[in-house]
C-alpha cells in the first residue's frame, strides 16, 4: 500500500493572520516526499486589541450579538483571510477572492438568520462556524499550496467524508456511513499530491453542517486516519508550535524534559487532564474502530523533535513518570452507586460523553456511594437537571482542580504517591481527594480550584520528579 500522512495544522500552527504559513508549506513539502498528504486545517488566529484570538471565538461572539436582533458585520471574520490572500500567487488570487466572498456571504446569511430567529444554535451556529472558519480556511490553503507549486485538491462540502449523527453542536462520528462517502476524497488523492480539508466540521446523512466539540480538528484527523487506513499505509501527524514536555512550559520552567514516546493510554489521559497534546476522544475513536496506526506530535520549527504515540511503545522514555499536568474547573458528583450505574450507561449510550472519572467509592449507613469527577464543571452545570434525575439526593461540588501524574510504568517509582502528596502539602495546599491506581497509569490529586493553586501544585510535584528514584 502507498504511504499516507494525515497532517493536522491547528490555529497556533497557522499563526496569527497566517504568519506561520511559510513553515507549513515547508513541512508539507517534506511530508509529501514519501507519502500522499491530507492536510487538516483549523480556523486561523487573528490579532484583536493587541492579543491573539481564534476566529472561532470571534464568530461565536458575533452569533451572540446577532441574538439581540441586529445582524452584525463580518469585517472581523474577513481580516485574517485578507492578509493570507497576499500570499496567494496573482494567477490564483482572483479565484481565491471569489471563494472568500462566497463563503463569508454564507456566514453572513447564517448570522442574519440568527438575528431573525433571535437564536444562535444548532444548524445556524454550525453553518456560521463552518463557512467563516475551517471550510473556508481549507479552500484558502488550497490556493496557497498551489501557489507554492504543490499539486493540491480541496474537499468541497458536497463530497464531505466525515459523516456524523444529528447532535449538531457536539456531533459523533459515524464510521460506517463515512466509509461510504469517501469517493470524493479518494478521487482527489488519486489526482493530487496533497488534499486540503477543514477540521472540526461534520455532515449529517441529509446534508446538514455539524461540529465537534472544541478541539475537534484533532478528531477529524483521527477519523480520516481510520477511514484511509483501509487503502493506505496511514499515519497521523499533529504539527504543533511546541514539543511535548513533562509539564506545560507556561506553568513550569525548570527541569522540563522532552517526551519522545507515549502510549495511546498515556496520551489519552494527558489530554483528558489538561495537556494540549491531542483531543483524547481522537484516540478513543481510533481504539474503538480497531485501528492501530502511529501518531506523531511534531514541533514545526524543529521537526527533528517528534513524540511518537503508539498503542504499545517500542521504547521507554527514561523516567516512568512521564507527565505532570493539571485541570481547572472540575466538579465532583456524589450519588448512590446503583443510580451511578444507570447514569454511566446513559452518558455512554445517549450522550456519548466520557469526560469523567470514577473515583474510589464509600459507604454510609450501609448504602454504597460513588464519587464521579467531571473534568468540565460547566458541562455538569448545564446538565444538572439531567444528572440529578438519576438521584435527586445526589450532591455536586464545584470549583475543584485536579493534579495528575501520568505514566504506564509508575509502578517503578518508589513511594511516588506519598512524595507527590507531601510536596503539595509543603506548598500550603490541602488535598481533598486522592486516587492512585496502578492499572490506570495515573495518580489523581483533587484540590480546591482557587487563585493559582493548580499552578503551584503542578510546580511542586514536578520539582520532585527529578529527585525520585526508580528501579
Amino acid at each position: 500500500m502507498h504511504n499516507l500522512v494525515v497532517a493536522k495544522f491547528g490555529g497556533s500552527a497557522v499563526g496569527p493572520d497566517g504568519s506561520l504559513i511559510p513553515v507549513i508549506i515547508k513541512r508539507i513539502t517534506e511530508l509529501k516526499k514519501d507519502a500522499k498528504v491530507v492536510a487538516v486545517f483549523s480556523a486561523p488566529l487573528t490579532m484583536q486589541d493587541g492579543r491573539q484570538r481564534s476566529l472561532t471565538d470571534i464568530a461565536l461572539a458575533l452569533g451572540r450579538e446577532a441574538e439581540s436582533g441586529s445582524p452584525p458585520g463580518i469585517s472581523q471574520l474577513r481580516a485574517p483571510y485578507e492578509k493570507i490572500l497576499a500570499m496567494v500567487d496573482p494567477r490564483e488570487r482572483e479565484e481565491c477572492g471569489r471563494t472568500l466572498d462566497s463563503f463569508l456571504a454564507r456566514a453572513r446569511e447564517s448570522l442574519g438568520e440568527a438575528a431573525r430567529r433571535r437564536e444562535f444554535a444548532d444548524e445556524i451556529r454550525a453553518r456560521t462556524l463552518a463557512y467563516s472558519g475551517e471550510l473556508l480556511m481549507s479552500h484558502v490553503m488550497g490556493h496557497v499550496l498551489r501557489s507554492a507549486g504543490i499539486p493540491t485538491g480541496t474537499v468541497p462540502f458536497e463530497s464531505w467524508p466525515i459523516i456524523t449523527d444529528r447532535n449538531i453542536e457536539s456531533a459523533n462520528f459515524l464510521a460506517s456511513q463515512s466509509s461510504r462517502s469517501m469517493a470524493g476524497l479518494e478521487g482527489l488523492l488519486a489526482e493530487n499530491e496533497v488534499v486540503s480539508i477543514g477540521g472540526f466540521i461534520g455532515k449529517t446523512t441529509d446534508g446538514l453542517e455539524t461540529t465537534y466539540e472544541r478541539g475537534g480538528s484533532d478528531r477529524t484527523a483521527a477519523d480520516l486516519g481510520i477511514l484511509l487506513s483501509r487503502s493506505y499505509n496511514a499515519r497521523i501527524d499533529f504539527e504543533k508550535d511546541s514539543a511535548v514536555l513533562s509539564a506545560d512550559p507556561r506553568v513550569v520552567r525548570d527541569e522540563l524534559e522532552f517526551i519522545g514516546s507515549l502510549s495511546y493510554n498515556e496520551a489519552r489521559i494527558a489530554g483528558m487532564f489538561g495537556m494540549k497534546i491531542l483531543d483524547p476522544i481522537a484516540i478513543k475513536e481510533i481504539v474503538e474502530n480497531g485501528v492501530e496506526m502511529p501518531i506523531t506530535i511534531t514541533e514545526m520549527s524543529r521537526p527533528e523533535r517528534v513524540t511518537v504515540i503508539e498503542r504499545r511503545p517500542s521504547a521507554r522514555n527514561g523516567h516512568p513518570l512521564k507527565i505532570v499536568t493539571g485541570k481547572k474547573n472540575c466538579a465532583i458528583l456524589r450519588m448512590e452507586s446503583s443510580s451511578a450505574e444507570r447514569l454511566f450507561e446513559s452518558l455512554e449510550t445517549d450522550r456519548r460523553y466520557s469526560e469523567f472519572v470514577v473515583l474510589s467509592p464509600f459507604a454510609r449507613d450501609g448504602i454504597g456511594f460513588t464519587r464521579v469527577l467531571f473534568l468540565d464543571g460547566d458541562y455538569l452545570k448545564r446538565n444538572e437537571r439531567y444528572v440529578l434525575a438519576f438521584d435527586p439526593l445526589a450532591s455536586i461540588t464545584y470549583n475543584r482542580g485536579v493534579i495528575t501524574l501520568i505514566g504506564d510504568e509508575m509502578w517503578r517509582v518508589q513511594q511516588i504517591a506519598s512524595k507527590a502528596s507531601s510536596r503539595i502539602g509543603d506548598a500550603g495546599l490541602n488535598i481533598l481527594n486522592m486516587d492512585a491506581q496502578e492499572e490506570t497509569s495515573r495518580i489523581i490529586i483533587v484540590i480546591e480550584d482557587s487563585g493559582d493553586s493548580i499552578e503551584r501544585a503542578i510546580r511542586a510535584v514536578h520539582a520532585e520528579r527529578s529527585k525520585i528514584k526508580f528501579v
